[in-house]
């Protein structure tokens, strides 16, 4: 992989030989663990402005419908989360020039408070071809990552690195968009997305191209003293739809939201026409009739190709971070491939054709525990490599983790043709079918349907693909170890748990950010560059000598991160998040605040006072504190600088997602904590709070 310095450009076609399709990822981490960012891509012509909505993408208006663009959303890094974008340039429109990478902060953030911020590019096949990190982050609100260039026929990289203290609406403005979203349109509703549109304005700026040089000039960042005299309010969004009215322009008649409406399953189904509830209603994938293992893997196979060639965002979603075209879709299964004496049968087969070019996946699939053999996928990737094939995607209830594949399978670099393995979890599948149905839509009822119907095989208890659902057999001995204290550090077993710990825990990340339409990572605190496989092993390292296993969430939206404990020794799961205290009111205010927020949350939930500076601060339950918020205050008059809310709650014992086991537990004390405590508490900062009209809640 090559390194990149600020300014510097490269061909693609001189890091590998197949870049008709890459994808972008922007990483970031931050030590406090609530940091984060959204990206935006802008389509430029040779003005160096967008042509229209159409060509600019962000969190609401995630794709083109060409396919050249994606936004493929967050996944979890070993030193962060990655934000990738999939990128068709074979199908860029020819008046397209440069494609602006780019990124936003909110509420007042800046990148100069995140760790490690970096681009890489990887090729079709997976194979990273460069990386540009950015070490000299301070007070911008938005930054240039780089930008894809056309020159003399082929397309080049320019790492950039320039930021902008006015955030997303100065670096909009100077390529010609106005992002008109006044938050006096909805000052009550801080909560919902923001509607927003992209107004396309006469270009404000020039921004000259050069010929002489490689790469067209960028607009000079702007700073706050050189931006319009109007401001830029913040929002509660993790998005960024901050607004821009230039000084001198009129004000610009609102019009409807960038993104085309969609359709969505709404989240109460009209009533049936059932004369009794024993009627059951007819399923297009029925499950109750399905037994044996082989009979699952065929149907779930065959069920989810279906759906993803009828279904085009559905099937470009899956496949885009493969690095598949967007194109004409068609899927196959029980296909016989010849392979030595014995010919082989994938489970199912991908086909994605484009301007005459085919770009072909084979498909493996398990369902239940049942593991992926490597000799298999083995025997496929070969096939794959001597057919000229691109990728060998693996499916199954197990949960791919950072440094550590699902199978081990050995990959000739000496041949031309490069076979890409891919892995993907029925939890993620299931993910990216309710974020389409239930929060950005499809393009009509007929394709809601059919995912819907989809979602409902894979959550039936015959279907077989229920997500990672055990603990595995290392499970039982170390937490019998920790209980009689015999458990040492180095115990390979305490490794293989901390790493199932941190399956289950993505897996909640995947099923709460589906319900919610919400952005849900687990928070990773290591620096860029640490081994995930020497992080794991710390980490057993102090669940042997505490007996605990620690993670923490962020779900976008919330006023703080998260955190699950599961304590071996005492049985007891803890679910907390720790609030900042704000600056408005006297200590008593905040605290009467607080508990009327806490209204409807369970009486049993626990309050801690964090103070400034050494020692505990007060501590009792809701219950106690509703009729005397006041017991809250320390009687030393410390400073308070937080509260601490937790729920506890008894820990399964058993290894798998039984109603008695761990999993099964975890899963109910996350969405317990979630539904009773954390969607009662007010996520805007202060500064809205101030702007609520007399009589409203606080």
């Amino acid at each position: 992989m090559q390194e990149m310095t600020k300014g510097a450009n490269v061909a693609l076609s001189s890091l590998s030989e197949d870049t008709d399709s890459v994808v972008v990822s922007l990483g970031w981490c931050s030590t406090s663990g609530d940091g984060d960012a959204d990206v935006s891509v802008l389509l430029l012509d040779e003005n160096g402005k967008v042509g229209g909505d159409q060509d600019f993408f962000f969190y609401n208006h995630l794709a083109a419908p060409d396919g050249s663009v994606q936004l493929l959303g967050k996944t979890p890094a070993g030193d962060g989360s990655e934000d990738r974008i999939s990128l068709d340039l074979t199908a860029v429109p020819e008046r397209v020039e440069r494609v602006v990478i780019a990124a936003s902060r909110y509420e007042g953030a800046l990148f100069g408070d995140l760790d490690d911020l970096r681009l890489t590019i990887t090729d079709r096949a997976g194979e990273p071809l460069l990386g540009f990190s950015i070490p000299d982050a301070s007070v911008e609100s938005a930054f240039l990552f780089g930008e894809l260039y056309r020159r003399a026929g082929e397309w080049k990289f320019r790492a950039i690195g320039q930021g902008y203290e006015t955030g997303l609406g100065g670096l909009a403005t100077d390529f010609g968009i106005d992002i008109d979203d006044s938050p006096e349109d909805h000052p009550e509703e801080p909560e919902q997305p923001s509607d927003a549109s992209v107004d396309v304005a006469a270009a404000q700026t020039a921004t000259t191209a050069t010929p002489e040089a490689d790469a067209t000039p960028l607009p000079a960042p702007r700073t706050e003293e050189q931006a319009s005299p109007a401001s830029v309010p913040a929002t509660t969004q993790a998005a960024p739809t901050a607004p821009v009215t230039p000084a001198a322009k009129p004000a610009v008649t609102r019009r409807p939201r960038t993104a085309k409406r969609k359709v969505t399953i709404p989240e109460t189904m009209r009533k049936s026409l059932a004369e009794n509830e024993n009627w059951q209603q007819s399923r297009l994938f029925p499950a109750s009739s399905v037994k044996s293992d082989r009979e699952r893997e065929m149907r779930a196979t065959s069920v989810l190709l279906s759906v993803m060639a009828q279904v085009p965002e559905f099937g470009r979603r899956l496949t885009a971070a493969f690095g598949a075209p967007a194109g004409r879709m068609e899927t196959f299964t029980e296909v016989t491939l010849p392979h030595g004496e014995t010919p082989k049968r994938p489970d199912g087969v991908i086909r994605v054709e484009r301007a005459g070019r085919i770009w072909t996946a084979l498909v493996e699939t398990k369902t239940n525990g049942n593991p992926l053999r490597p000799e298999q996928v083995q025997a496929y990737a070969d096939i794959a490599a001597r057919r000229g094939y691109e990728a060998v995607i693996t499916l199954s209830n197990d949960v791919a983790l950072d440094g550590r594949p699902v199978v081990e399978v050995k990959i000739d670099r000496r041949r031309k043709n490069k076979v890409a393995l891919w892995h993907l979890s029925w939890t993620e599948v299931a993910h990216q079918a309710q974020m389409l149905i239930r929060h950005e839509g499809v393009v009509n009822a007929a394709h809601a349907w059919l995912l819907q119907e989809l979602l409902h095989y894979l959550r039936h208890e015959n279907s077989g693909c229920h997500g990672f659902q055990n603990m595995g057999p290392a499970w039982v001995p170390v937490r019998k170890g920790i209980d009689d204290e015999t458990l040492v550090t180095g115990d390979s077993r305490a490794v293989a748990v901390v790493e199932s710990w941190e399956r289950l825990i993505r897996q909640i990340c995947l099923r709460l950010g589906g319900e919610l339409g919400q952005k849900v990572l687990p928070v990773q605190r290591a620096k860029r560059g640490v081994d995930p496989d020497g992080r794991r092993a710390a980490l057993a390292d102090d669940l042997c000598a505490q007996g605990r296993l620690h993670a923490e969430l962020r779900i976008d939206g919330t006023p703080g991160v998260l955190t699950v404990t599961a304590d071996l020794r005492t049985a007891k799961l803890r679910t907390s998040m720790d609030l900042p205290a704000d600056d408005q009111g006297y200590p008593l205010a905040r605290a009467k605040r607080l508990v009327k927020q806490l209204a409807e949350a369970p009486a049993d939930l626990h309050i801690e006072t964090l103070l400034d500076g050494d020692g505990p601060g007060p501590r009792s339950t809701l219950e106690r504190l509703r009729p005397e918020p006041g017991d809250l205050l320390p009687g030393n008059g410390a400073r308070i600088t937080g509260f601490r809310l937790s729920l506890l709650k008894s820990m399964g014992s058993g290894r798998g997602s039984a109603e008695s086991g761990f999993i099964r537990s975890v899963d109910e004390a996350v969405d317990r904590f979630h539904q009773h405590v954390v969607t009662h508490l007010d996520a805007r900062p202060a500064a809205r709070r101030r702007r609520t009209p007399e009589g409203a809640d606080a």
